[in-house]
């Protein structure tokens, strides 16, 4: 379980984030969503201690994160597995390597220890025999789950994904999306997705918190939405021409 508590975060004059708070549960696909600009990035930011609230804090199962030393903040972000926008893959280094990376950094793991728990990520996210290949020589969904394979590939407690289906086709989305939801289930971890995308939404949104202007404007999961009577998620979920037409009539 991860909680943010109060936090604030301003930049200059402009308040980014007002006073929010929210519990992501384990085992569960936490969602925050809202329009750009809503305070989404930089509350990620603010989990992984990249920006440091102006007040409040951000607890792992119940362990102070942004009033712990910076040696007790790398021990947490041990914990993490972090799914980038891009992917975020070194091109120099083969899809093997790749997933291996954070395994070389954190664990004293022997090659074949390595090896192992690599191939096991892989197979994970379809992606077997795929070892010696580079990243320019996958297409974009490929590289997508190569990047899962390396944000699980240290057994993570805790699992950030930032707009994880940014790029992709709808029909590959569905499949980043599947993986997310299965890999959250199967190994108990407190998954965070950022997210715009309304198929995410309805597909994996089992704890939801949405942003509005640097306010919690709402929380609830991907059932509980579409019968809301607060308008500001509602013309998030309608936005587009065509959703707009089914939008229920009052």
């Amino acid at each position: 379980m991860i909680e943010i508590k109060n936090l604030n975060k301003a930049f200059g004059d402009r308040k980014v984030v007002n006073d929010v708070s929210f519990v992501f549960e384990t085992g569960k696909t936490n969602l925050v969503i809202g329009e750009s600009g809503s305070g989404k990035t930089t509350i990620l930011k603010m989990m992984v201690g990249l920006h440091v609230p102006d007040s409040g804090d951000v607890e792992y199962d119940g362990r102070s994160f942004t009033h712990s030393s910076e040696k007790e903040k790398q021990e947490v972000r041990k914990e993490i597995g972090m799914l980038f926008q891009g992917g975020a893959l070194f091109d120099s280094l083969t899809i093997e390597q790749n997933v291996a990376f954070p395994l070389d950094m954190f664990t004293e793991m022997s090659s074949e220890e390595k090896t192992e728990r690599v191939n096991f990520c892989l197979q994970k996210v379809n992606l077997e025999g795929r070892n010696k290949l580079y990243p320019a020589e996958l297409s974009g969904g490929m590289k997508k789950r190569a990047a899962l394979a390396r944000a699980i590939a240290n057994n993570p407690k805790y699992l950030f994904c930032d707009e994880p289906n940014s790029g992709l086709d709808p029909k590959t989305s569905l499949v980043i999306d599947a993986l997310i939801k299965d890999v959250t289930l199967e190994f108990g971890m407190t998954t965070v997705v950022i997210t715009h995308d309304m198929n995410s939404v309805m597909e994996i949104g089992q704890n939801i918190l949405f942003l509005y202007k640097g306010n919690m404007w709402w929380q609830g999961n991907n059932k509980e939405i579409l019968t809301t009577d607060n308008q500001e998620i509602l013309d998030f979920v309608y936005a587009s021409e065509f959703l707009k037409q089914l939008k229920p009539r009052k």
